[in-house]
């Protein structure tokens, strides 16, 4: 058993730690949110259990639950919250990352991270994170997830720089490729130099390369 807290009045974990009544009465759990489709509820008095009948499959349709999840747990203030489902893996990590997104105004990204470092074997099945996506891109409009396929056709999440929630983006900017050169940041001691001709240039790399031992010579395209 692994009941894994994600803050002083939130849990997480699989379905065998809301069956120890000693358990919950420590940690005050008052509200279970139970995300399998049979596993029972345990009956505490002044405990609330709230059922999110989905499967753990890439088909289950679990963003439909997000908002109303998210508000009984943030409208939860008699004591703490547990969400589990069979593992405390999937399912119920997810939940609590929207309810994070929502709530507590992180990005995805930064949900992830946060619900990791409590319970750092979290895998949550490809068809939960596009929801998550979803669910970032309607509160804040971009994502700092991504889902990307790799050579052989499967799917992988990769993520991305966190980016503050306080940041206003009113479009998305997508610079060229052969720009890519502008976003470093020029060295403090570097000053801005006339421009050459390609001649020019050619010239001045030969004479510094006339000028250098052969092994610390460096070869670059003009």
């Amino acid at each position: 058993m692994l009941l894994s807290q994600v803050t002083p009045t939130l849990f997480l974990s699989g379905a065998d730690a809301p069956l120890n009544s000693t358990l919950m009465s420590q940690k005050r759990i008052t509200l279970i949110v139970n995300a399998t489709l049979s596993h029972a509820f345990p009956a505490y008095p002044g405990v609330e259990c709230l059922r999110v009948p989905v499967c753990d499959l890439p088909s289950g349709r679990l963003g439909v639950h997000f908002d109303r999840v998210a508000e009984r747990i943030h409208g939860n203030h008699a004591g703490g919250t547990l969400v589990h489902c069979a593992a405390g893996m999937s399912r119920s990590p997810a939940l609590v990352m929207a309810y994070l997104m929502r709530y507590r105004g992180v990005t995805l990204c930064q949900a992830h991270r946060w619900v990791q470092e409590s319970r750092p074997f979290i895998r949550l099945n490809l068809g939960f994170w596009e929801e998550l996506l979803q669910y970032e891109r309607r509160l804040y409009g971009r994502n700092t997830v991504r889902v990307e396929t790799d050579r052989v056709g499967l799917k992988k999440v990769e993520l991305g720089m966190v980016v503050p929630v306080k940041t206003e983006l009113t479009r998305n900017v997508v610079a060229p490729q052969s720009s890519w050169l502008m976003s470093v940041p020029r060295s403090p001691g570097v000053t801005r130099t006339p421009l050459m001709s390609r001649s020019q240039l050619m010239m001045s790399a030969n004479k510094s390369r006339r000028g250098l031992p052969r092994s610390d010579r460096t070869y670059k395209q003009v």
